[in-house]
């Protein structure tokens, strides 16, 4: 395995790094026990990154069980922000939610501080100041070695590297993204910035949510079935795209897989990638691609299908901005609109 240094915090981080979303039990592998195996499996194979949230279900229960004696030798992310409960203020990136927020994790994750704590989406109702007086003062006591965010726009990480030098406080260090194949637009703007900045970038969907992986083909039939809970497979720019793909991995006598995790790793603003997998079989498949390397042509061959800096179509999670998600920040109040 050769290791990457995480942007500029000295921390070392193999490529592959392990997301543990599908580990949750309500959502993906329903044996915590096999979960653990699959931890173990990528640890043994060098992973040593490993990625959970607390909105992940029971994934950071699942996660802590599987590092008990393996936690030294182990960079530990975990999420926060993201709604866990009813309470209205049991989400967002205030003070009050961060300090509960991090003691219940640490508890879940049976450990006493987090490495990468990283907010799962900003919170345009949170001053960013405040976020980072928070987290900083979580790093000074020792619970927290390094912060970041997830799914930011490129204006607002910039915003908040200024807040943060002007208060001087803890910046943000890491950025997770969507990347893969199919979504390509961070190259645009995100991805220099993470670079200017030095942060470290950790990629996630490189399967562009299960598109990527071989297993889903325009007519297959897979198709209609996946179509009705995920949107964006029914996507025909996106089916037609991955048949146009499917080719270029032949040619290089590569799993589809394996070319989508290649790419992702092959971009110098990428510092590693978060694989999904829900079973060890799953993980073997990838694992075995762990030294493939795309050649110049290959990539100019994938340039020519999706353009650099270019999305496919739309993730289903992809980051929404509040104005869009939000009628009442594109419109005047209604009275304003009949003086006018």
């Amino acid at each position: 395995m050769q290791y990457r240094t995480l942007g500029r915090t000295g921390i070392k981080v193999s490529p592959y790094a392990l997301g543990t979303l599908m580990l949750a039990t309500s959502i993906g592998n329903p044996d915590p026990a096999d979960s653990v195996r699959l931890v173990h499996k990528a640890l043994d194979a060098g992973i040593n990154l490993v990625d959970t949230a607390d909105a992940y279900g029971d994934s950071e229960e699942v996660v802590g069980r599987a590092l008990q004696g393996r936690r030294d030798h182990v960079v530990l992310a975990t999420k926060f922000a993201r709604p866990t409960g009813e309470d209205p203020n049991q989400q967002g990136a205030s003070r009050r939610w961060i300090m509960r927020a991090v003691e219940d994790s640490l508890r879940r994750l049976r450990t006493d501080h987090i490495d990468i704590y990283q907010v799962h989406r900003l919170d345009p109702t949170t001053d960013v100041e405040e976020t980072l007086s928070a987290l900083t003062d979580l790093i000074r006591s020792g619970k927290v070695r390094t912060i970041g965010t997830s799914a930011a726009p490129a204006s607002d990480i910039v915003e908040a590297q200024w807040v943060a030098e002007r208060r001087g406080l803890e910046r943000f260090r890491t950025e997770q993204p969507p990347y893969s194949l199919l979504n390509r637009s961070i190259e645009r703007e995100v991805l220099p910035v993470t670079q200017r900045y030095g942060m470290g970038t950790l990629v996630w969907g490189p399967f562009a949510q299960g598109l990527l992986t071989g297993r889903v083909r325009k007519d297959g039939p897979n198709d209609l079935r996946r179509a009705a809970y995920v949107k964006h497979v029914s996507d025909a720019r996106r089916i037609d795209t991955v048949e146009r793909l499917v080719p270029l991995a032949a040619e290089a006598g590569l799993p589809m897989t394996h070319l989508a995790m290649a790419f992702t790793i092959a971009h110098p603003g990428v510092t590693a990638a978060l694989l999904g997998p829900r079973t060890v079989a799953q993980l073997d498949d990838l694992l075995t691609g762990l030294d493939v390397t795309l050649s110049d042509d290959l990539l100019d061959a994938i340039d020519a299908i999706v353009p650099p800096g270019t999305d496919v179509g739309t993730l289903d999670q992809a980051y929404v901005p509040p104005a869009l998600q939000s009628p009442h920040l594109r419109r005047r109040p209604l009275t304003e609109r009949s003086a006018a």
